[in-house]
């Protein structure tokens, strides 16, 4: 064979050989695993809703296949945790998982969950390990959850709703534990369920608290132990994510509903209040409250009557506040900010209207009147306010006034708006929903004297006592 063609051969052998010895396993003791974490960590697991799934990944970071022989739980077939390694998943009848390859270079998904049975109201400590055996070597990965035992309301069999209590009865939620609700969970007719200071509701995707009609809600937080309204995922990738349950709902008729030191957060309508039929009584009256990150509105009127003073409504999809098909609002020290940033948004901080359409044409509703007064109502959009009237309604049937406001709008400061201002309000950060005001914000002592509402959302004195002039929103500088 002629040198020429000898060289290529050699070189064919060789690459050949390379190629044998890099799909080969390589088994010495010293080459272990690495892995994406080394502790596994679950937030609050609910006892009856099951368990999230956590990922972390095993890293080969040879140039040959490695081979796990073995991969099991520490804690046997009673740990309170599964995994599934390539596809394959951990049961009772196979606990250990046996020979999972790795090639060289490549990474390896793990799929963790875990099942808790908490009792009692003190949260559950639950523990384990991932062992990983490899080579002669014995690596571990921690897992930790913590487990909570709830109240748990879900709707009674065939029905999509379940009652709190039968019609006529009330009610009053314990607060020792937390409360999880599935479906809808009914404020019967004749009924009033009071959630008192403390309660943490958790709502699970799309559940809703209906109050029906004749029925009354009241939520009495305090300023240091306020009522929270939140969806069931407690993972920190989930403290500002919206729309993950459904809504706080006063259908029409439901009366005399009170919402006071509250945080109602994550879903996607936070309070709805429907049609009553008188005007004389409000259907709502909510305070020191914060209803922020809904996926469509955080109050949303229709045809209600409704009064809140200091409150703030907050980064919602749509409209903050959609006061439609009419009816009477009073909103005092309330802030309305909206900058909203997961998606474009093209809606309003606020809007209002006095008619709705239907099959048999334009129906007139008439906005008895909307008062807005040392409130602001600012955002990130050019217009933040839509003001929607049927052409066709007469004196009376479109009733509304800015009465000392911040407000980002477009419009003229005509009869409508009394001592108004448009300017950049001075929020600390609306990055994380923190909407009181600097040192040097445009709304502080810009209030009206008269409208006397003596405490602030942080429950400090209003108006600031080195000042006679209230600030501007929910929020007192101090």
């Amino acid at each position: 064979m002629k040198l020429k063609q000898i060289f290529p051969f050699c070189l064919f052998l060789i690459v050949i050989f390379s190629s044998c010895k890099k799909d080969e396993l390589i088994t010495d003791s010293s080459a272990k695993l690495e892995f994406s974490v080394d502790t596994v960590l679950f937030d609050t697991v609910f006892h009856y809703a099951g368990s999230t799934t956590k990922v972390f990944r095993i890293y080969n970071k040879h140039d040959q296949p490695i081979n796990i022989s073995k991969a099991y739980l520490a804690g046997g077939a009673s740990s309170a945790f599964k995994l599934n390694i390539d596809g394959i998943s951990t049961t009772s009848s196979m606990p250990i998982l046996t020979d999972i390859e790795i090639l060289g270079g490549d990474s390896m998904y793990v799929f963790v969950q875990v099942y808790v049975n908490p009792s009692g109201s003190m949260p559950l400590l639950v523990k384990d390990s991932i062992i990983f055996e490899t080579n002669g070597n014995i690596q571990d990965v921690n897992l930790i959850a913590i487990g909570q035992d709830v109240y748990l309301h879900k709707p009674d069999p065939g029905k999509f709703y379940s009652v709190i209590t039968p019609p006529g009865t009330n009610f009053t939620f314990p607060v020792d534990k937390p409360h999880l609700v599935f479906g809808y969970l009914v404020v019967d007719s004749a009924t009033i369920v009071t959630i008192p200071a403390g309660a943490k509701i958790y709502m699970h995707n799309n559940a809703v608290l209906w109050v029906y009609k004749d029925g009354t809600l009241e939520v009495l937080g305090l300023p240091a132990n306020k009522v929270t309204f939140q969806g069931d995922r407690l993972e920190p990738e989930y403290a500002y994510v919206p729309g993950q349950w459904g809504k706080i709902w006063l259908s029409a008729l439901s009366k005399n509903n009170i919402i006071d030191w509250a945080v109602i957060k994550n879903g996607q309508i936070g309070i709805q209040a429907d049609t009553v039929a008188s005007l004389t009584t409000p259907t709502l009256r909510v305070s020191n409250t914060i209803v922020k990150n809904m996926s469509a509105a955080a109050i949303f009127g229709q045809g209600a009557h409704i009064r809140a003073v200091n409150c703030v409504f907050a980064n919602c999809g749509q409209y903050v506040a959609a006061l439609t098909l009419g009816g009477k609002y009073r909103f005092e020290h309330c802030t309305f900010a909206n900058y909203w940033s997961y998606d474009s948004r093209s809606t309003p901080v606020l809007a209002f209207s006095n008619y709705y359409e239907s099959s048999v044409g334009t129906i007139l509703r008439p906005l008895d009147s909307c008062y807005f007064g040392n409130c602001i109502i600012y955002g990130n959009i050019d217009e933040e306010i839509g003001i929607d009237s049927l052409a066709s309604a007469g004196p009376g049937n479109f009733s509304y006034e800015f009465e000392f406001c911040n407000i980002k709008t477009s419009f003229a400061f005509d009869e409508h708006f009394t001592t108004c201002v448009n300017g950049d309000p001075g929020f600390v950060d609306v990055t994380v929903n923190n909407y009181k005001l600097n040192a040097t914000a445009f709304s502080i002592d810009k209030g009206n004297t008269v409208i006397n509402i003596s405490k602030d959302l942080n429950d400090a004195n209003r108006p600031n006592p080195s000042t006679s002039i209230p600030d501007l929103g929910a929020y007192e500088f101090y």
